[in-house]
């Protein structure tokens, strides 16, 4: 009992001396791991989603993100509308591409709430509201890092207005991200049905209108990776940070987030049985469920990042070890044999 009771001391001791490596010096490339086989970075990512019950945890970001959404459509045209009048116009215009990835019943409901909420309010009561909708919208950066603490497996240690304030601007650089990732694909459509009306020669026009709008959607996808890449960055409470543009947590959690988006569409589409069971209430469960998928693979994607940084690090303090012990039986007096 002893004996087992110094082993998962020992094992304890070691797992925080692992994270405090992780948070103090943080990787240069994530991409580089070292050594370390990618099966192994995947065994690891597993069994620390589970352990750090993300499942349950996407749940509780499921409906911060839903309780933000509307605040933070609200902030987006407000800030829009001090440079272009017809910004809820424009917004909306952007709005429809999000139907390759949000069930279509669940961003009817969404455009139909937005419509609603900006025809309804003039514009003193957006500007006077604009400070509480902020607040309000910036609810689920909030979560965002609480669940990235989690991840990472350390404390909060900013004061609540600090963390606030911090997710107030995460929450408007977040926006901003995501809206040019929205025009870059707009531009792309707009840009190739412009060359296909003015350019003469039928192979030529169609050559430049798939290359345009291959190029609005690399760049939609660089854009998405940016924000995935300021919320790993910018929510955990980390003492050192390293900026990466693109990380492998990033690619895995669009790839997981495209692929699980695009996959509940398709089964609402020919099993959507929502309604049946829910009701009036179906749509607003179905946006729930992709807040929640959404939830999910981002935490999956800064857990893959942690444990990637967890396995270098264990491999660096092996090794320290490794020096250490061979430094020290070097420096032990040798004791000649007895005669």
């Amino acid at each position: 009992m002893g004996a087992s009771n110094d082993v998962e001391q020992g094992q304890h001791r070691r797992d925080k001396r692992i994270r405090e490596l992780v948070v103090a010096s943080p990787l240069k490339n994530l991409w580089d791991l070292q050594g370390v086989p990618l099966r192994e970075a995947g065994r690891r990512t597993w069994q620390a989603v589970l352990k750090d019950r993300l499942p349950s945890i996407a749940a509780e970001l499921g409906f911060w993100f839903a309780f933000a959404l509307f605040p933070a459509l609200l902030c987006a045209t407000t800030v829009m509308g001090l440079a272009a009048r017809s910004a809820t116009v424009i917004y909306d215009r952007l709005l429809e591409y999000l139907a390759l990835v949000v069930p279509q019943s669940a961003l009817g409901m969404v455009v139909h709430i937005f419509h609603e909420t900006t025809a309804h309010s003039s514009s003193g009561k957006v500007t006077f509201g604009l400070l509480a909708a902020v607040w309000s919208a910036s609810v689920g950066v909030s979560a965002i890092q609480d669940a990235t603490n989690a991840v990472y497996k350390i404390a909060e240690r900013r004061s609540y207005l600090k963390a606030r304030l911090q997710a107030i601007a995460l929450t408007f650089l977040v926006m901003f991200t995501l809206t040019l990732c929205l025009a870059a694909m707009f531009a792309g459509d707009f840009l190739s049905a412009w060359l296909h009306v003015h350019m003469q020669d039928a192979l030529t026009s169609r050559a430049a209108v798939m290359a345009t709008r291959i190029l609005g959607w690399i760049l939609a996808v660089v854009l998405l990776s940016i924000s995935f890449s300021s919320i790993y960055y910018f929510a955990p409470d980390l003492r050192k940070r390293q900026w990466h543009w693109i990380t492998p947590g990033a690619a895995l959690g669009i790839c997981g987030w495209l692929t699980a988006s695009i996959g509940f569409r398709i089964y609402l589409h020919f099993f959507n049985t929502y309604a049946v069971t829910y009701g009036s209430l179906g749509v607003v469960i179905i946006l729930l469920m992709w807040f929640y998928i959404t939830g999910l693979m981002l935490l999956v994607g800064a857990e893959f990042n942690s444990e990637i940084e967890a396995a270098v690090a264990e491999i660096r303090l092996l090794r320290d070890e490794k020096t250490e012990a061979g430094t020290n039986l070097q420096g032990q007096p040798s004791v000649a044999p007895a005669a």
